[in-house]
């Protein structure tokens, strides 16, 4: 081999690895899995917290995977795929990251991310958008879907009522939201008629992290509540929300299975978090109940959609108990709070009871 040929296979070999290194660094979500865009392909920018939070990200992720499955499409180009945001400024590079991978159906999980995907819509006209959380109005790209999660926190507060022992129970919020004033409102609702249908005075201790990732304070929140003898308590506050199921474990572990305090999960089931060993070693779960928020169901139902050719572009889509966009699960419920909890469902579906949409002042 002459001298002038080496020099070239050196010079090719250097480039190589310049074009490996600048690839490894370039991007927080690398795209792995099929060969090509595919006019069915979905992408999922999520909020800071991820795919992996037990919470809002996880349920909107469950329908992503059912629905590459439904279709024989794999994770990544050409299928489907999530692009994680570590904050607020990876919103806007994620949406054009995936619209530039060939990615035809692009969901933005959370309100925060209302303002990136009108942006990112109004870039990509022929790309399909969708908001989780929050309405856009005005382009036709862009579906909405929002969920009634006041129906089905109703339903959570009937549980509550019906589990409490020491008539205290309390709500943890996330960041103060009309999305989280949901949450909130039907609970204390169904409190209420719980306690009304059972003769009791249950009050209703609440309180806000600020946040949806500081899982520190929502412990010592937690803490604070079970100290002054709330024995349930419903968090909603995504990723934050775990802290509240690490103190109760905690508080539990040092305490025999009858005197339990509970946590309500919020958005998917989350009863795995629930498990523990109590005082003398025996195994038990302390998740009362979960009051799921079905972005599962939404994000494979508007993907199916658009897999047919009939993306619901420039509607408002709106996902109650009505078809379960809402539900609850039945968890470590009994049999009295369980009836009572479906007789609700039933009167709700049909408008016989009204969930308010704002907690009272």
């Amino acid at each position: 081999m002459n001298t002038k040929f080496k020099k070239i296979l050196s010079f090719g070999a250097i480039l190589a690895s310049v074009g490996i290194a600048l690839s490894a660094c370039s991007g927080k979500k690398q795209d792995t899995g099929g060969s090509k865009s595919s006019k069915h392909s979905i992408a999922l920018i999520t909020d800071s917290n991820g795919v992996d939070d037990h919470s809002f990200n996880q349920a909107a992720w469950e329908g992503f995977k059912a629905y590459g499955k439904e279709h024989d499409l794999k994770q990544g180009k050409g299928g489907y795929q999530y692009f994680q945001s570590s904050g607020a400024a990876d919103y806007t590079p994620n949406f054009n990251q995936a619209a530039s991978a060939g990615y035809q159906t692009i969901f933005g999980v959370g309100y925060m991310l209302a303002d990136p995907v009108k942006a990112a819509a109004k870039k990509n006209p022929k790309k399909n958008f969708v908001i989780i959380d929050s309405v856009v109005n005005g382009q036709k790209n862009v579906a909405s879907a929002t969920f009634e999660s006041n129906q089905a926190s109703y339903l959570g507060g009937l549980a509550a009522a019906y589990t409490t022992k020491t008539n205290k129970v309390g709500f943890i919020g996330g960041a103060k939201s009309q999305i989280i004033d949901l949450f909130e409102a039907g609970f204390k609702q169904g409190v209420a008629a719980g306690a009304k249908a059972l003769h009791k005075k249950i009050t209703v201790q609440t309180q806000y992290i600020g946040n949806f990732t500081s899982t520190d304070k929502a412990k010592s929140i937690a803490q604070s509540m079970y100290a002054d003898k709330a024995d349930v308590i419903y968090q909603a506050a995504g990723n934050a929300g775990n802290g509240v199921f690490q103190e109760a474990k905690d508080y539990n572990q040092t305490r025999p299975v009858k005197d339990k305090v509970w946590v309500i999960g919020v958005d998917v089931d989350q009863s795995n978090l629930g498990n523990y060993t109590a005082k003398g070693g025996q195994k038990s779960n302390f998740t009362l109940t979960s009051v799921l928020k079905g972005l599962n169901v939404a994000t494979k139902s508007i993907a199916n959609d658009a897999y047919k050719g009939k993306f619901p572009g420039g509607k408002h889509l709106v996902y109650s108990l009505k078809g379960n966009g809402v539900s609850i699960t039945k968890g470590n419920l009994d049999a009295k709070a369980w009836t009572a909890i479906q007789k609700a469902r039933t009167q709700i579906i049909n408008g016989k009871i009204k969930v308010a949409t704002s907690p009272s002042k």
